[in-house]
């Protein structure tokens, strides 16, 4: 089918969405920039994978010689580098994308908004989130909630220092039990998988819901909390059943960072997955020094669908990957 399936007056809709969200940051002084979507580097996060192709047009380069570069699953860590080279706060709408099944909520490729404010925490960044939202989608004022807090009044289980067999006897609780799932031995992923499965379904259904201080199992790129060292400066923005946006209070520390994409790689390895070279340039650019700011990476598309009122993700973009 070489017809789109983006209806007009939804295409001209997105693009007046669009136009509010760069007025949204003008008005805030927060700069637009532009990154590659082409890297040397890309993530060690095990639940996320990158296309990549091979490049050898370099001069005196061998024909059979080339090298592996990868399509950005997010513009993160050129963006970091944009900062620690002494950018102020920065906001930028690209394309990203991640080697993932396409459905109601994905794409292989999609549009990500993604932004860095200076001197922010986690706390300043959802108030500036909500308001980003509010703006856009004329929405009700947002629930605000940990996720200690969101596991007791769910699922009656304290994450931080429940059992293995505490976890999954909630699983078996909701019959969802699964060998694989037993198999792992793996408190996080259980706790992932509860998250997914059985809580998220019940959170932001009339109103945008934060959920903050992720354990710290689950830090990815965000600072330890110095309150409670369980837990990381990380919140995720739930609306209406779609996960929107992921943020951080982000980590400065390159010895700490690289710790952590050494983990991923270990989990990786036993999983069975391609063990990924850790982005040189990106952890020379925390050793120079990243300055206290917050991020995050909010979902264009899953924002239209929720805007303007469809169902699937391949109604607000121009050409899905089934018929790209």
């Amino acid at each position: 089918m070489w017809q789109t399936n983006m209806d007009w007056e939804v295409a001209k809709q997105r693009g007046a969405i669009l136009s509010q969200i760069r007025a949204f940051f003008e008005h805030k002084n927060v700069i637009e920039v532009e990154t590659p979507s082409l890297s040397v580097g890309t993530v060690t996060d095990p639940f996320l994978e990158a296309f990549n192709t091979k490049y050898n047009y370099s001069k005196n380069t061998d024909i059979k010689k080339y090298q592996l570069l990868y399509l950005q699953t997010s513009p993160e860590f050129h963006m970091k580098r944009l900062l620690a080279s002494g950018f102020g706060s920065i906001y930028q709408i690209c394309k990203a994308f991640r080697h993932e099944d396409s459905g109601r909520y994905h794409n292989p490729e999609f549009t990500i908004l993604e932004w860095y404010r200076l001197g922010f925490d986690q706390h300043d960044l959802i108030k500036e989130v909500d308001e980003l939202l509010t703006t856009i989608l004329k929405c009700s004022q947002s629930e605000k909630i940990s996720y200690q807090e969101l596991f007791i009044k769910f699922v009656s289980v304290d994450p931080l220092t429940a059992s293995f067999t505490e976890l999954y006897n909630v699983i078996k609780l909701y019959n969802k039990a699964e060998d694989w799932l037993y198999n792992s031995n793996d408190c996080d992923l259980l706790l992932q998988f509860i998250f997914s499965e059985i809580i998220e379904v019940n959170i932001g259904k009339n109103s945008p819901c934060f959920v903050y201080n992720f354990p710290i199992a689950q830090a990815s790129l965000a600072k330890q909390c110095t309150e409670d060292v369980r837990v990381a400066q990380r919140f995720e923005c739930y609306f209406k059943g779609i996960e929107l946006a992921n943020g951080f209070n982000e980590l400065t520390d390159a010895n700490t960072q690289v710790e952590r994409f050494e983990q991923d790689n270990q989990k990786r390895q036993r999983l069975g997955l391609t063990i990924k070279e850790i982005d040189k340039n990106f952890v020379d650019a925390l050793q120079l020094g990243l300055p206290q700011c917050a991020g995050v990476a909010l979902g264009i598309d899953r924002l239209m669908m929720i805007a303007l009122d469809k169902s699937a993700i391949d109604q607000i973009i121009s050409f899905p990957i089934d018929h790209a």
